[in-house]
């Protein structure tokens, strides 16, 4: 494994985790009955999470962007592997940072600096239902790029120990063509 593959693992590693805690608050909202404490609960945890302070947010966007630069350069080798594991992951990686920045940021500023006089309480409400949902997909994608580096080098070693199993099946027929070309010259020596 070398540093792009870390990069990628890391990054996306790091924001399953991130989601795995917001799971606690989505969870509820999505399979549980609405109640006003479930409610309360998301309003209140993303709220929190959309005032943080300006450098967690510029640490979480950089770590999105060294997964993205570890998929791209992952992708620069182009071979067979590259194409279709690195590819599919850089595909996965890219649509989840497309609902991140489409669905997650404006229905996360919904929840917590609604426009006044426009957004309703139910608008919040719903907002917190598809903010949870968002997180849901980018949970799946993020698991299916993960799936993908795992396969990919899964994929590497068998290929690995086939090479390995043919130059020594090689290297064996090498030695026994040696050994009877050895012998038929002992054998015209003798005669």
């Amino acid at each position: 494994m070398g540093y792009r593959q870390a990069a990628v693992l890391v990054s996306v590693s790091f924001f399953l985790g991130v989601l795995f805690i917001c799971l606690n608050v989505d969870y509820r909202i999505l399979f549980a009955p609405l109640t006003e404490d479930i409610v309360r609960d998301g309003f209140e945890f993303y709220t929190t999470f959309y005032n943080a302070p300006p450098a967690i947010k510029a640490v979480l966007h950089s770590i999105m962007g060294v997964g993205l630069l570890g998929l791209i350069g992952k992708l620069h080798k182009w071979d067979d592997s590259a194409m279709f594991f690195d590819g599919s992951s850089l595909a996965a990686y890219i649509f989840s940072l497309a609902v991140y920045l489409t669905v997650g940021i404006p229905a996360c500023r919904t929840v917590a600096d609604p426009v006044p006089n426009v957004d309703t309480k139910d608008d919040q409400v719903e907002a917190l239902r598809i903010l949870s949902a968002g997180n849901t997909i980018i949970i799946v994608l993020l698991g299916a790029v993960l799936a993908l580096q795992a396969g990919e080098q899964y994929a590497r070693r068998v290929e690995a120990n086939i090479l390995q199993q043919a130059e020594a099946q090689e290297q064996k027929s090498k030695t026994a063509t040696a050994t009877a070309a050895d012998a038929d010259k002992e054998t015209k020596k003798d005669k």
